[in-house]
């Protein structure tokens, strides 16, 4: 297949553009009902090829238009290499382009559409596992996720993660392909009213997950600082605030401090400080360079005694961390904000050991940033027993983007996955927590800053959901 001969193709541009309305589905458009029909306009299309080839090329431009629009936000980090990894990723879309022409090309009769009800999902949600892998990148924007605010719908993610929901959202929207094909009709409504009440029948279905006691936590939120010093001061301030409140848990940004506490001890003795006046353990986002010379990023849990304990992000950003393949691909770092230098990964992840103002025992299932993207992670930090999950977060470089939004919006994803709540800690915003299912308790977006107080019902540690016991069985 030559240029020109793509150029030449109207409906490859039309799947390109279609693979764009997805995107509305997620926070910053914020149109989460869209998902449920948003896939029909491109899965038509690659009906209506003429042969399998065209629809795989089809689906090919519908993948990278959802990545393109999808992932807007990396043109500073990335620059020009957001195109080609548009291209790429779009290539794993080739596959489901085929099935569904396979499957709903010219008259579709009942087994035909039964086969595409099981096979187009499944083809999906293989190929979000597949982009999902980390050392592709990462997840991002897989298509359950857009139903984020519906506790009601990501009950689903409780059995199957992530995975489940999408696999029902597309469910739908072959069903209705398979009603606008015709003629079938009753199989096809009846697969439309199955997929939207599943969740709401499961939601009423399941117990909630239960509750064990509860956990006042801060989350520190400096807003935009000229620097980190000011970064530092900031955040300092902000805490100092919260002395006489009956606190447990104070909790900052990602790269929160670029001092290694291990040995600036001036920094250090001023963190030690802030714990014993509000009377709760910190929890501090390093970023910096340590005694063997490597830049590393840490969640360092400090109490008034010192640093009780770290970890250090295993799950790097490519780009905006490291530069895979810095040899081929390291020129990207003098046209964008690409990472300069790569930063050092974690070797494994454990539960930082801390305590509420009262001495008990509160193990924290702390991740730093994107890891929060990762459902595997929070689930390990659930099968580990803790009943707290907490993020820590920096998206300044895409402060006016939907990214902050987006970003956010994951933690109540994977408390509905895992039955914990989760809290996070965003530098400039946003920080959130949600309960146990999902739903939203607080909030301080991108145009605030100052503490979030938030009550968190803690979950009960040795509690797990089926997607806990079962992990990606879907």
């Amino acid at each position: 297949m030559t240029l020109r001969t793509a150029l030449s193709q109207p409906a490859r541009w039309y799947s390109l553009a279609a693979g764009g309305l997805p995107v509305l589905a997620f926070p910053g458009a914020g149109q989460a009902w869209l998902a449920w029909v948003a896939l029909v306009p491109g899965m038509l299309l690659m009906r209506a090829a003429p042969g399998g080839r065209e629809a795989a090329v089809r689906g090919w431009w519908f993948g990278a238009g959802f990545i393109l629009v999808a992932m807007y936000w990396l043109v500073p980090s990335i620059g020009p290499a957001l195109l080609p990894l548009a291209v790429v990723f779009g290539a794993l879309q080739a596959a489901f382009g085929f099935a569904v022409h396979r499957l709903l090309h010219g008259r579709v009769g009942p087994r035909r559409a039964a086969a595409a009800l099981v096979v187009v999902p499944s083809v999906w949600v293989a190929c979000e596992f597949a982009r999902s892998w980390h050392a592709l990148g990462g997840p991002w924007a897989l298509l359950g996720a857009s139903q984020w605010e519906h506790p009601a719908v990501l009950v689903l993610a409780s059995v199957g993660g992530v995975w489940l929901v999408s696999a029902v959202v597309v469910a739908c929207n072959t069903a209705v392909v398979v009603l606008v094909a015709g003629p079938l009709r009753v199989l096809p409504a009846a697969v439309v009213a199955g997929c939207l009440a599943a969740g709401p029948v499961l939601f009423a279905l399941l117990p909630p997950p239960p509750q064990g006691g509860s956990a006042t936590v801060a989350l520190v939120q400096p807003g935009q600082t000229s620097d980190d010093a000011s970064r530092l001061a900031a955040s300092t301030r902000i805490t100092r605030g919260l002395v006489g409140r009956p606190v447990d848990l104070v909790v900052w940004g990602e790269s929160s401090t670029t001092a290694d506490l291990d040995r600036d001890a001036a920094v250090l003795a001023g963190l030690r400080s802030l714990s014993a006046a509000t009377g709760a353990q910190l929890l501090v986002g390093e970023d910096a360079r340590k005694a063997d010379g490597r830049i590393s990023k840490d969640a360092v849990l400090v109490t008034p005694d010192g640093v009780a304990a770290r970890y250090r992000k295993i799950r790097l950003v490519p780009f905006g961390e490291y530069i895979p393949f810095r040899s081929a691909l390291g020129w990207i770092a003098g046209v964008s904000r690409a990472a300069g230098e790569n930063r050092a990964p974690g070797a494994a992840f454990r539960l930082l050991p801390a305590t509420d103002r009262a001495g008990a025992p509160l193990p924290v299932g702390a991740l730093i940033c994107f890891e929060s993207a990762f459902p595997d992670m929070s689930r390990s930090a659930a099968r580990d027993g803790a009943p707290l999950i907490v993020y820590q977060s920096a998206t300044s470089t895409f402060q006016r983007t939907w990214a902050p939004e987006q970003h956010a919006s994951l933690g109540a994803i994977r408390a509905a996955e895992t039955g914990r709540p989760v809290v996070q800690a965003a530098l400039t915003g946003e920080s959130v927590a949600y309960d146990r299912q999902g739903r939203r308790l607080a909030r301080l977006g991108t145009d605030g800053s100052g503490a979030l107080v938030v009550q968190v019902p803690l979950a009960e540690p040795s509690a797990l959901t089926w997607y806990d016991r079962l992990g990606d069985w879907v």
